[in-house]
């Protein structure tokens, strides 16, 4: 049986001023869409997988717009409710040089903040599909959508699935405090938890011990103590000039903490890349590659991002491979 994929949140329209510019000084702003669990499912079409996206949208034509941009990439739209009056903007200046990015949003009264329980069947949204994932922004959303997460969680484990959260932890969004409990009783039915420092810490006020590998080790142990995972991963982007970043990943499983190799790279467009490492480990897992090569091949879908405009990792898996697993992986494909 072709293993399906369910992915579940908000996808936004993007707004960003051309050239660099500053919100103050644009003139007009380039539109793309995009939202964690969104990117995750167009990446993994790319891949070549099944992945169908949920969420809900208006009837008008900007909603349909932010549909027909998951189309494109071939994720399954069959499930997205369609209702509401607003779909969820933010607007991000770029990064550049020393100047940090800087992000508003505009999402709340959008169609998915104020979705009901009753809008999502999911006996339905799951017929067939092997794996659901979702990120902690979503459950952040609303009181509500906090509570269909956790349904789909448990329905998801009723039927077998595996379940993926990237934990995603968003301070604009809500407390730590509240984090701490709503992501508390979700993560009991979650498989593979994708959170870096600043999650642990920010969700479930872990205090990290030692540096490096000692730290990352010690958050992964740490969750795994708390939680049935069978996989704690992560992803990190260390600045090393004003031009150029390192990247690195880790997965955490069977009491063995695996490191990808580095990557130097200067970026193009950084959103996203945190939702091209899932898509890139749950294919990995999808493809039963063993510890080191998931890491691997997850390090470089996310380091491929970075070289693609908008938050949507326009690359195959052949693509990523290359790089992951071949000593040329950056030269001339002829």
């Amino acid at each position: 049986m072709k293993e399906k994929i369910i992915t579940f949140g908000e996808i936004m329209l993007r707004l960003s001023p051309e050239n660099s510019e500053r919100f103050t000084q644009c003139h007009s702003f380039e539109a793309v869409y995009g939202g964690g669990e969104a990117n995750t499912a167009v990446s993994l079409s790319n891949f070549g997988v099944d992945a169908a996206y949920v969420t809900k949208l208006p009837k008008h034509a900007i909603g349909q717009s932010a549909v027909n941009a998951l189309r494109q990439y071939g994720v399954d739209v069959s499930k997205i409710v369609r209702g509401g009056d607003q779909i969820g903007i933010y607007f991000l200046e770029k990064k550049t040089s020393q100047r940090p990015s800087n992000v508003i949003y505009n999402r709340s009264g959008s169609a998915i903040a104020l979705a009901e329980e009753s809008d999502f069947d999911w006996d339905a949204i799951f017929e067939d599909a092997t794996w659901f994932h979702f990120s902690g922004i979503t459950p952040a959303i609303s009181d509500t959508l906090a509570k269909v997460c956790l349904t789909a969680c448990k329905k998801a484990k009723e039927k077998g699935m595996t379940v993926s959260c990237d934990l995603n932890y968003r301070s604009k969004l809500w407390s730590g405090e509240k984090a701490n409990k709503v992501m508390t009783e979700i993560c009991q039915y979650v498989d593979i938890c994708i959170a870096n420092e600043d999650d642990a810490i920010g969700i479930f006020q872990l205090e990290p011990v030692g540096e490096g590998t000692e730290k990352n080790e010690y958050i992964a142990k740490e969750l795994m103590k708390r939680f049935p995972f069978k996989m704690v991963a992560a992803v990190w982007r260390t600045e090393t000039s004003i031009t150029t970043f390192k990247l690195q990943s880790m997965i955490y499983t069977d009491g063995k903490a695996y490191y990808s190799k580095e990557y130097f790279m200067h970026i193009l467009d950084y959103i996203g890349a945190g939702d091209a490492f899932c898509a890139g480990l749950i294919y990995a897992c999808l493809q039963k590659y063993d510890a080191q090569k998931m890491v691997e091949f997850a390090n470089a879908a996310s380091c491929l991002k970075h070289t693609v405009s908008g938050d949507f990792n326009l690359v195959t898996a052949d693509e990523v491979s290359q790089l992951a697993f071949s000593e040329s992986g950056n030269e001339v494909q002829r």
